[in-house]
């Protein structure tokens, strides 16, 4: 595979939720878990989203109250009145802010690497406009040649039409682009229906029987198309 660019996406790949905020949130409403927890319980959350039938249901916004739910029930936290004012807080610091601001340490040395190769990079993420001041925030920004908030562009994935405003920004083909994601029905669905090669991050090995290449970390990923 000749690749002439790489999209990836921003939750799951190149940042996480701060589950510390979110841990600090629910005490003060006399919730207590280990952040720990909740993030062990995130990819149980995220693989029960991740069906045609929910994201045909859902939007962007709309998924990410079933998540943080999902989540705290994976995590086995029975939902409350405490939950919800919890997750309120957190939808508003998240409007504002972004929550998904953690950043894995793997996550600069692989675009370097991936720079290195001469390869151009783009976020594409479903997201809610601020993505950009996110990426700015935390030092990822410039590492990218185009940035794509399913916000600001008006179309979200998987929806063929935010992958061709990719393509077509980057002057780049579809049949040598890779994107890569860490939902399924969303990222690589939506990708291989616009021509693109699309991977799946499976951080937790819950898509064994999905039709699509998986790799555990980012850091495998740049190994593969070091390859």
């Amino acid at each position: 595979m000749t690749l002439e660019a790489v999209l990836l996406d921003a939750g799951g790949v190149l940042v996480n939720p701060n589950w510390v905020r979110v841990g600090d949130a629910l005490a003060r409403h006399g919730v207590d878990v280990d952040p720990a927890r909740l993030a062990a319980a995130e990819p149980l959350a995220k693989r029960e989203l991740d069906t045609p039938e929910r994201v045909r249901a859902t939007n962007d916004r709309t998924r990410g109250w079933k998540y943080f739910n999902l989540v705290l029930t994976h995590a086995g936290i029975p939902l409350s009145t405490a939950t919800d004012t919890a997750l309120a807080e957190l939808a508003e610091y998240h409007r504002l802010h972004n929550l998904w601001e953690s950043v894995p340490e793997e996550v600069p040395r692989a675009l370097a690497a991936l720079k290195q190769m001469g390869l151009p990079l783009a976020v594409a993420s479903n997201a809610n406009g601020t993505v950009r001041a996110k990426l700015a925030r935390l030092g990822l920004v410039d590492w990218f040649d185009l940035v794509i908030d399913s916000q600001e562009l008006g179309v979200e994935k998987p929806a063929p039409a935010f992958f061709a405003f990719a393509l077509e920004r980057l002057g780049v083909r579809a049949g040598a682009t890779l994107h890569v994601g860490d939902f399924f029905h969303i990222d690589v669905v939506g990708a291989r229906a616009a021509g693109l090669h699309a991977w799946l991050l499976d951080s937790a090995g819950l898509y064994a029987d999905h039709d699509c290449p998986r790799f555990p970390t980012l850091s495998a990923v740049v190994e593969a198309v070091r390859i």
